[in-house]
């Protein structure tokens, strides 16, 4: 009888700590729902400032892509022009 007794105390304490994990994941799962979608739905303002950094940058880029395309024809012509 005092083994039985040992391992039902054993079992009731190994349950208890498998039931409040349980119970803990299942009271905060509502919360870090919401959170994550409001998180995923909201733009920071770190976040729009770095968009709108990388939109200029891009910008930047396409412009000096034009540029030097506009420069390598107007060399062009004037090479043209020299012969």
């Amino acid at each position: 009888m005092g083994l039985r007794t040992l391992f039902v105390v054993f079992s009731l304490a190994m349950l208890s700590g498998c039931i409040g994990s349980v119970v803990k994941t299942v009271v905060t799962a509502p919360t870090k729902a919401t959170a994550a979608v409001i998180d995923a739905t909201t733009t920071s303002q770190a976040e729009a400032d770095r968009n709108r950094g990388r939109e200029i940058r891009q910008q930047e880029e396409r412009e000096e892509k034009e540029r030097k395309r506009k420069e390598k024809k107007a060399l062009k012509i004037l090479e043209r022009n020299d012969l």
